[in-house]
């Protein structure tokens, strides 16, 4: 697996924005096949910093529904990514 492409999004809500503020964790979706140690050196080589620890969470897709037609909503993974102090992410804050 590529390291650029273990990254996919950040998730940026009130409740990731506050984790961020609180514990100086971020947020981000990340390949469902890519492990704790995987993430942990994508975010150190893509943003340059110093991770202590790394939380992950499956999601299952749901189907939806609008009108007659219906489709599925794929599986996703979360990832919360705890920084060193004093470390920051500076592009999160812009996407």
């Amino acid at each position: 697996m590529e390291i650029r492409n273990i990254i996919k999004r950040p998730i940026v809500t009130e409740k990731a924005t506050l984790l961020k503020e609180k514990d100086n964790k971020y947020t981000f979706v990340v390949d469902r096949d890519a492990n704790k140690f995987q993430i942990k050196q994508a975010v150190e080589f893509l943003f340059n910093v110093k991770v202590e620890s790394v939380h992950t969470s499956n999601y299952a897709g749901k189907s939806k529904r609008v009108g007659a037609r219906s489709g599925y909503k794929s599986d996703w993974k979360k990832a919360m990514v705890k920084l060193g102090a004093g470390q920051e992410i500076q592009r999160f804050d812009e996407v």
